[in-house]
């Protein structure tokens, strides 16, 4: 096949033909993140020149993630770096972690120049800082995911369950299972996660809407996914609510709520939702402090994120289609 030329190049790497020059015969002066998506462009249409030195063989993804002391952030970083040994030597995944309650860092590290990425996975907190970061890089054609939860106003594509639906699934799964009717609370992180906004808002409507009046949603807590936090919390509801019959946990530290129902007289009333099946939850369900676990399988949004970028890099053989991750339902009888 004859070689492909720089104007094939350019427009499949979206840059003009004198980038590719700059790039191809390592003139410098070109961004980091322009050069690893000529270098991507020109490896998958097969182009024979050895490249430069300072970038040949590695084409760099960057995965922003929160919380690394989170069981679910944890189990995430683990997924990418298992994908991560499985990919051609040529692709690097690397992992950053960063605080949730910075946006401002966030924001900074998105638009960071002297980061050599071709693509970027993020599963960040809403803020208004870290949207607009965000959409300047989209602006930029640098392929970018979102996995998990979604930014405000951006358009990169987005990885994860459809979270609303599992909100609803929490309420089905209450008005069905709990035979004993009362209130009914919701806790999650905050209002800085849109995942966890849609999640309560599924859970109440449901019950509103389909719960026969048997459930009275009284309240969303937050708990920032902090088991003090959390914990408190649910003990404040205890006592708010006698008839507590049911909670909702749309976010994480399902462990101390756990502690909270497993000593509390009336806790094995409470009939008890929750995300992400992990060791304890497990034992929880065990236990039945824990009625329901809603599992979104990180495994599966992590190596879907990775198809994107990948497709976006011409780096994939099929079109990678995106709907929604399935999460699967865990009670006792099927762990």
């Amino acid at each position: 096949m004859p070689k492909p030329t720089f104007l094939e190049i350019a427009r499949r790497a979206g840059v003009g033909t004198a980038t590719v020059e700059r790039v191809l015969n390592g003139r410098g002066g070109v961004r980091p993140a322009t050069v690893e998506k000529v270098v991507a462009a020109a490896r998958s249409l097969d182009y024979p020149r050895r490249l430069p030195e300072a970038h040949r063989g590695v084409i760099r993804i960057e995965v922003i993630l929160v919380r690394p002391d989170a069981t679910f952030f944890a189990r995430l970083s683990r997924a990418f770096e298992r994908i991560a040994a499985t990919l051609d030597r040529t692709i690097a995944v690397h992992r950053t972690f960063l605080d949730e309650a910075d946006p401002a860092a966030i924001a900074r590290r998105i638009l960071d120049l002297d980061m050599r990425r071709a693509g970027l996975i993020l599963a960040v907190p809403d803020h208004p800082l870290v949207g607009a970061a965000l959409r300047k890089l989209e602006g930029e054609k640098i392929p970018t995911v979102q996995i998990v939860t979604q930014i405000t106003g951006t358009s990169s594509a987005y990885v994860g369950i459809d979270n609303y639906a599992a909100g609803r699934m929490a309420g089905l799964l209450m008005a069905r299972m709990q035979r004993r009717p009362g209130k009914v609370a919701a806790i999650c992180h905050s209002q800085i996660y849109r995942v966890h906004q849609d999640r309560v808002r599924g859970f109440f409507d449901y019950l509103i809407e389909v719960g026969g009046g048997d459930f009275e949603p009284v309240a969303a807590l937050f708990g920032y996914d902090d088991g003090d936090r959390n914990a408190e919390q649910l003990h404040e509801a205890l006592k708010r609510w006698p008839d507590l019959a049911g909670l909702y946990n749309a976010g994480g530290a399902n462990s101390a709520l756990n502690d909270v129902l497993r000593r509390h007289a009336r806790g094995r009333e409470v009939f008890f939702v929750g995300h992400e099946l992990t060791e304890r939850s497990a034992a929880a369900l065990r236990q039945g402090t824990m009625d329901v676990v809603l599992d979104q399988a990180p495994e599966a949004q992590a190596r879907r994120a990775i198809d994107l970028v990948l497709a976006r890099l011409n780096l994939h053989d099929l079109p990678v289609e995106n709907p929604p991750i399935r999460f699967v339902t865990f009670t006792a009888e099927n762990l």
